[in-house]
């Protein structure tokens, strides 16, 4: 058995996410506060008690999404898991990078958050606020979307932002392109092609002033390099140098997600387990598309915790 512990990115939110982890236990009951204190805000008491739609602000989402992953990572090193012994990759879906790296040691918990809080305010205020859309186009192949995307964007951008699964791509750019490559979707088979409830374009060329600004925040990070490698978004290759990491968390970005080229790259390469740790089971549903043969499992309760020691000590 091979591992590889994936990391969930926004979208996965949900209000009380993480509580019942830290009325149990001390160790991810730090985190929150961890958490709490770098971002000098109560963002345990939004996580845990709303409102949602606070909670769903990207600048709040992706801090608390993170929290949540390495209070359960904290359990599982005090309960004795070894990530180096036991995992042999870690990814992240987008902001789920950052969660990656502080599994892996590459970023301390204090400033993942806060790089998280300056990566969502900013790529809120990249577009203003109705200028820019997503769109879910589903049942069609990678390249087709692509070039579904290349013929919307008529002088506007219109790119791929997400390659989740087989027939599961995510396009993004300004509304009208977007809307426009809904309809040439639905006219080239997509089974379904559905605008998204985001609040801004994620990963297009429209996010450069939030690349700008990561650039920048990212420069005068600590990253180490990590217990295990990153299989990054960017590349959809592992990543230990922490010089080509940071470059890659910039480009990331404006980058496309290359989540189906990741998980095919980790199953190419040994991997047959694949652990989702945090919040909801969104990646682990989208293992199973990429990768039929794959076992996948999701990590975010205190029987799911103990059932992930069982399967490692096994």
């Amino acid at each position: 058995m091979t591992i590889a512990f994936t990391f969930p990115g926004q979208g996965s939110q949900a209000v009380g996410m993480g509580k019942l982890l830290a009325d149990t236990y001390p160790e991810a009951r730090a985190v929150f506060e961890e958490v709490d204190e770098a971002l000098g805000q109560k963002l345990s008491d939004i996580m845990w008690n709303g409102p949602e739609d606070a909670l769903t602000l990207t600048a709040n989402a992706q801090p608390a999404l993170m929290s949540v992953s390495l209070a359960t990572m904290r359990v599982l090193e005090a309960k004795g898991l070894d990530l180096k012994s036991s995992v042999a990759y870690v990814a992240g879906h987008s902001l789920g990078e950052y969660s990656a790296l502080a599994a892996a040691g590459s970023l301390d918990v204090a400033t993942a958050a806060r790089l998280l809080r300056v990566r969502g305010e900013a790529m809120q205020s990249a577009v203003p606020v109705g200028q820019g859309a997503m769109a879910a186009l589903l049942g069609l192949d990678f390249d087709v979307a692509v070039e579904i995307a290349a013929e919307a964007a008529q002088g506007e951008v219109c790119q791929a932002a997400n390659d989740n699964a087989p027939g599961q791509v995510v396009v993004s750019g300004h509304l009208a392109a977007v809307e426009r490559a809904v309809e040439i979707a639905k006219t080239r088979g997509a089974r379904r092609a559905v605008m998204l409830p985001v609040s801004a374009p994620f990963h297009c060329s429209l996010m450069g002033p939030a690349a700008e600004a990561m650039d920048e925040a990212l420069s005068g990070a600590q990253i180490k390099a990590p217990a295990v490698p990153l299989v990054a978004n960017v590349l959809a290759a592992p990543v230990t140098d922490p010089g080509g990491i940071r470059q890659n968390l910039v480009e990331q970005v404006t980058g496309t997600v290359r989540w189906r080229e990741s998980i095919t790259w980790l199953a190419e390469n040994g991997v047959d387990t694949f652990v989702e740790v945090g919040t909801g089971k969104v990646l682990t549903g989208m293992v199973k598309r990429i990768h039929k043969d794959a076992t996948g499992r999701a990590v975010n309760t205190p029987e799911d915790i103990d059932a992930l020691l069982e399967l490692v000590a096994g």
